[in-house]
């Protein structure tokens, strides 16, 4: 549905997009920006910057940008109408009814659509469960010792030992081949037809934060394989983003959250009271899910099974957690090899008690790495020593690398001082101490001429969105139509117009862009990095006008060229010649 750019405007400005953000994000302040890891590619030092006066975000490492709307659309996978509607509701901002085109009706309900057929099988399987044809999953499930409430309020269920049960189901209701596969509940091929992807085995629906079936996990019945099979992606299920357990999770009153392995982990772990349990989807854990869980908690208890399995995805999660900004703790579960063991044989209370004991993931770290070398022996006992001090270079806040090296020397007996030294080599050779890296010898790639225009129009839109004063000193000399590119020159036009007014909001800017990577180019526009400001005032103004020039001289050029016997393009060259010229002779002050 369209919406007036008054209301979407509108809903921007009752959105703080630090605060929006924050609720994804880990946010630190610094200077006038906010600035944290970046939710949309792995990294360890933060270069995702949130600036509060321009209502904006911006990733120097990959480029990702865009206002509170784009951020929405591309973290959630959201279209704009979408983004404009979640943004409305935590706003409390009523939006008008939707009159919809038959065209934007295919559109806009396919995910609608996707939700929809996804209940209907996860309701189909919760009544096959308790029919003939499920006896053997709720055996199944009842031999687990999971009590009646736990099962109803997970939704499991059962698919049939039949390949074609649920499409025949669901076909019968109205829904079509088509959406069936895109859903990920069926396989099409031309050896055998329309098959059901899950048949005989206990089903998990997967839901999102509210509680809308979003995907399923399946556990077979029997010796078949895979033992556990999971929905594939679909515009609906992006495994690395949603966490098993979650729609319940997020409202629990714990100050932490337990991540599991599996399916069965969490839903014994909420029977036993523990209702903060999550787990991944069948994938290794990622950052997206710590993004996920840093909205609800600081804190994390990692509860793997106790197998080389586990600790190898303890390990892993531990440095997302980490780099994510969260703290986490390993609960120590000997001798049962997972959560769901240890409560059945030691009870809720004890697993309570374990959770109050769980080991710093640091010191984790450490204990696995032990086991690699013999410490009895002095050359084992040296090299453990080396790899230690190479992990502790992974704290790059002083104070917290500190304390680390302090405990580490206490408990593993090694003088404070010599392991301090032993860090700060390492660290200046791997971690915290960076080697400047020299150019290359040799012929360099050459810049195009578009590369220049391309550069110089950046930067002269982020820095008139920067020192909006100055746009009275040049609008003479510049106007949109010198700007070569044409989503260049619609920003510009937008900007241009809301500095004659007076009242630049580069957010507002973006949000006439529809299409999420014409705004993150657009958002990109407005944070090119300006000569610095450490140079002095004749330096800065000198950098600011062969900008200006640069701009009228890819602009006069490309005119020349494409005039031919245009009379209004002959017009433009001569005119912007002469503009040139007198840019060239003209001195623009900064004050």
């Amino acid at each position: 549905m369209y919406y007036p750019e008054e209301l979407v405007e509108e809903i921007r400005m009752k959105n703080d997009i630090v605060d929006v953000i924050s609720g994804y994000v880990r946010l630190q302040r610094k200077g006038s920006s906010h600035f944290g890891l970046c939710p949309f590619h792995n990294e360890k030092s933060p270069s995702f910057s949130v600036s509060q006066s321009k209502q904006m975000y911006y990733c120097f490492g990959c480029g990702a940008g865009g206002n509170v709307f784009t951020f929405l659309m591309e973290y959630e996978h959201a279209s704009f109408q979408e983004a404009v509607q979640t943004l409305a509701e935590r706003a409390g901002v009523q939006l008008p009814q939707a009159e919809w085109s038959e065209e934007m009706k295919q559109k806009e309900s396919r995910r609608a659509r996707l939700l929809a057929v996804n209940k209907e099988a996860a309701r189909y399987f919760y009544y096959l469960l308790r029919k003939k044809e499920g006896e053997q999953g709720l055996r199944y499930l009842l031999g687990r010792q999971l009590r009646e409430e736990t099962i109803k309020k997970f939704g499991l269920g059962y698919a049939s030992k039949y390949s074609d049960d649920l499409t025949g189901y669901l076909k019968h209701r109205g829904y079509q081949d088509e959406l069936l596969r895109e859903a990920g509940l069926c396989t099409i091929s031309e050896k055998y037809g329309t098959q059901d992807k899950f048949w005989n085995r206990v089903m998990f629906p997967i839901q999102d934060g509210n509680h809308r079936v979003i995907g399923f996990g399946g556990r077979v019945m029997g010796d078949g394989t895979p033992k556990y099979l999971n929905s594939p992606e679909t515009p609906i299920f992006d495994k690395s983003r949603n966490l098993y357990g979650l729609n319940f999770a997020r409202t629990s009153r714990a100050s932490n959250m337990i991540l599991c392995e599996g399916y069965m982990d969490v839903i014994a772990m909420h029977q036993a009271g523990f209702s903060q349990a999550v787990a991944s989807l069948g994938t290794a854990f990622t950052q997206g899910q710590a993004a996920l869980i840093r909205r609800y908690t600081d804190q994390v208890l990692l509860s793997y099974d106790n197998d080389g399995a586990g600790v190898k995805a303890a390990l892993r999660a531990i440095g997302i957690l980490r780099e994510s900004g969260l703290t986490g703790k390993v609960i120590h579960l000997e001798p049962y090899k997972d959560p769901d063991e240890l409560i059945k044989n030691l009870g809720a209370e004890e697993f309570g008690k374990r959770m109050e004991q769980a080991e710093n993931s640091f010191f984790f770290e450490l204990r696995i790495l032990e086991r690699e070398y013999d410490l009895a022996d002095p050359d084992g006992r040296t090299r453990f020593q080396q790899e230690a001090a190479r992990k502790l270079c992974n704290f790059s806040e002083a104070v917290e690398r500190e304390n680390y090296i302090e405990a580490t020397a206490e408990k593993y007996r090694i003088g404070f001082e010599n392991l301090r030294r032993l860090v700060g080599s390492y660290a200046a050779k791997e971690g915290l101490a960076k080697e400047i890296i020299r150019p290359k010898s040799g012929i360099q790639k050459k810049n195009t001429p578009e590369d220049g225009a391309r550069r110089a129009q950046r930067l002269l839109i982020t820095w008139l969105s920067e020192e909006t004063g100055l746009y009275q000193k040049v609008k003479r000399y510049i106007s949109p139509q010198d700007f070569t590119i044409e989503l260049y020159r619609q920003v510009a036009e937008r900007m241009f117009e809301a500095l004659e007014r007076g009242s630049l909001e580069p957010a507002s800017v973006i949000s006439q862009f529809e299409d999420e990577e014409q705004q993150r180019e657009a958002a990109a526009l407005f944070h090119t990095k300006l000569p610095v400001l450490e140079q002095t005032k004749k330096e800065r103004e000198k950098a600011f006008h062969d900008i200006l020039v640069s701009v009228k001289t890819y602009s006069y050029e490309y005119d020349s060229g494409q005039a031919g016997n245009d009379m209004d393009a002959l017009r433009r060259v001569i005119e912007g010649k002469k503009a040139l010229e007198e840019l060239k002779n003209t001195h623009i002050s900064l004050d």
